[in-house]
């Protein structure tokens, strides 16, 4: 008996229901939407696993056998039970009463540019649910790790399986204190590079682009500051008179916002846009509440005026 249960397929439940309810293999196809000679091939795998005809020959129709009608009741059920639960997930969530954390690892340009409206909307539309943000780690592999519901970041190689949409592209200017001597003359790219810069790197690194437009240019930067975060960064250049030189645009409106006697600039090099998207496991992919926050960050995120005008 667990020999054949083991290969037993649980459509088979369906279709002994609908056998005996029908009386014929013939009826059985059309409300099943299946061949008859595939109906007939599951009658006989059906009586091979529980060990009985099941069905009989009985007038122009078939008849279910003592053993069928025992089965008929419980096999009922559990198709009924199934039905109900893929109709659960069919159903639309109620948003009002939706209690979950989501956890979304992001780096500060996502959580400062966008955190506060994307908690805003959720506020007014599921109060109950939670954004729980964690840092990127220092490590690609680390994208989805630990549980997280969604990667937020750069455009990066994920494994086949998981599930990647674009939601804007990231572009850069310079910030650097208001009374920075850099603002005396037009910034060239030899004034932009005697100063020293600070470098926002999680995994500590000084050298990029930059460096590389810089060098063709005949020129080098001394990067003496390196932070993992745009936000510890900022506020590294309030007393100093270091240059910040790939601040994301999109976190230009909240430092206007919090006063901080800061100014941007258009960096005198290439800075290459950076490609922000969402990336999700298969499992959570059909989620309702899990599609929703997906739509919802998709939405804030095309907000016109989001980001920050060129300057």
């Amino acid at each position: 008996m667990l020999g054949r249960m083991k290969s037993l397929d649980l459509n088979l439940l369906l279709t002994l229901d609908v056998l005996i309810q029908e009386g014929s293999v013939a009826g059985a196809a059309r409300r099943l939407n299946l061949s008859t000679p595939a109906v007939s091939r599951s009658l006989a795998r059906i009586r091979r696993a529980v060990g009985d005809p099941v069905l009989v020959r009985s007038g122009r129709g078939l008849a279910p056998t003592p053993r069928a009608l025992d089965l008929h009741g419980r096999v009922k059920s559990v198709v009924e039970q199934a039905q109900a639960v893929f109709a659960e997930f069919s159903q639309d969530i109620d948003l009002a009463t939706l209690e979950r954390v989501f956890t979304l690892r992001a780096n500060d340009v996502f959580v400062g540019g966008y955190g506060g409206r994307l908690r805003e909307h959720l506020g007014r539309h599921a109060p109950r649910t939670v954004l729980r943000f964690v840092s990127e780690g220092e490590d690609d592999a680390d994208a989805l790790g630990g549980n997280a519901d969604l990667y937020i970041g750069s455009l990066q190689k994920f494994g086949a399986d998981i599930k990647v949409q674009r939601l804007f592209t990231a572009t850069f200017c310079g910030l650097a204190r208001a009374g920075h001597p850099i603002f005396d003359g037009r910034i060239t790219p030899r004034r932009f590079s005697a100063y020293d810069h600070i470098s926002v790197s999680r995994r500590g690194r000084s050298q990029g682009a930059i460096d590389a437009a810089l060098a063709e240019l005949g020129l080098e930067r001394h990067v003496s500051v390196i932070t993992p975060t745009f936000h510890a960064a900022i506020f590294a250049l309030a007393d100093s008179d270091l240059i910040l030189p790939s601040m994301p645009r999109d976190l230009i409106p909240g430092v206007e916002r919090l006063g901080l006697n800061l100014r941007p600039f258009a960096v005198p090099v290439p800075v290459t846009p950076v490609t922000v998207v969402q990336a999700w496991p298969p499992r959570l992919d059909s989620d309702p509440a899990h599609r929703w926050l997906r739509q919802t960050i998709k939405r804030v995120c095309g907000t016109p005026g989001s980001a920050a005008q060129p300057f």
